[in-house]
């Protein structure tokens, strides 16, 4: 392997963001549904990040990256690049701190992401997905204001902030008296997932952690297979677009490789389908990247019966649109 451009965190590093968080960051509930359970044969544990501040996980890991800046480097301003949550932790985060966020977003963004990255203070500056180059866009910006870069997810601070969500899973279900048997948890380029990773590794070691992407956009299950990190050949066309990573990252992967059991794939069709239960069912707020991993269980791609199952209900920033489609086409799902 490569020399990494920064030393892995570790779970050090995430009890160190999580104290940083306490007090700022949303304690997300961890629910239990009967019917769920029913449906499934399993203890079903739902992580709801969509509740987070902002509405993803993404908050942690931008408050934890933009509080370990310098006042200086924090006036500067903060440069990020995201499709929509991690837009909205990075402004949220650094108008916390009244520090300038300039965020470049593509332009197919969807347009409640846009607009409250701007409502929290985000400057957008927007690019073509298809053509466009977002990683030297970000570079030039930095270069011109001498702002920081917080990368969305090969960042070892993002990573320990994201991993805070592990912590929280792990001890909550401890209180239910609960061991998680498997996590599935949505990834895009593996932030999220490193950070659970390190969390469990250290507090649930037994807990098989399994990534679940969309279809066309697997790098992560295709990279677990190879050993190395393999690109996704578009760059858009899924519904999921948080999930759109082009492929895992240098860091994260460094530290999912050797912790991940297996990579899920869903089709657009089955995370709209759970964006829909979540709503009948559920009653939660889900958007389809969010979702992945609850359509993982309920379309059977994992034995979940007799098993204690968290899932991490990731974002749910969904767009209206998009939303709607969902709860048309699945009906009183249940």
């Amino acid at each position: 392997m490569t020399d990494l451009p920064t030393p892995c965190p570790t779970f050090g590093d995430v009890e160190a963001a999580a104290a940083r968080l306490d007090g700022i960051a949303t304690r997300t509930p961890l629910i239990r549904s009967a019917v769920l359970d029913e449906c499934t044969g399993a203890r079903v544990l739902l992580k709801a990040e969509t509740l987070q501040r902002t509405g993803s996980f993404k908050f942690r890991g931008a408050y934890n990256a933009v509080s370990r800046l310098s006042d200086a480097a924090r006036a500067r301003g903060i440069v990020a690049c995201s499709s929509g949550n991690h837009a909205q932790g990075v402004a949220a985060a650094a108008g916390l701190f009244q520090a300038p966020a300039t965020i470049v977003m593509p332009t197919d963004a969807p347009a409640l992401k846009r607009q409250r990255t701007e409502a929290l203070g985000g400057r957008i500056v927007s690019y073509d997905r298809a053509s466009g180059d977002r990683d030297r866009i970000a570079a030039d910006l930095v270069e011109e204001t001498g702002g920081t870069f917080v990368a969305p997810y090969d960042n070892r601070d993002v990573i320990s902030g994201q991993g805070t969500a592990g912590l929280e899973l792990v001890r909550q279900a401890e209180v239910m008296g609960l061991v998680p048997d498997m996590v599935l948890t949505p990834c895009g380029g593996g932030g999220l997932t490193a950070g659970l990773a390190l969390a469990l590794s250290e507090l649930a070691p037994q807990a098989k952690l399994m990534t679940v992407e969309p279809e066309g956009f697997d790098d992560h299950a295709r990279s677990f297979r190879s050993g190395h990190r393999e690109h996704n050949q578009a760059k858009s066309g899924s519904v999921c677009d948080a999930l759109l990573a082009e492929r895992p990252g240098e860091l994260t992967f460094a530290v999912n490789q050797p912790r991940v059991t297996e990579g899920l794939v869903v089709s657009d069709e089955e995370a709209l389908a759970a964006v829909a239960y979540a709503w009948h069912t559920l009653k939660l707020v889900v958007e389809p990247g969010g979702a992945v991993a609850l359509a993982a269980l309920l379309s059977g791609r994992i034995d979940s019966r007799g098993r204690t199952v968290a899932v991490v209900l990731s974002g749910g920033n969904a767009d209206p649109d998009v939303y709607a489609r969902a709860v048309a086409n699945n009906p009183g799902a249940a």
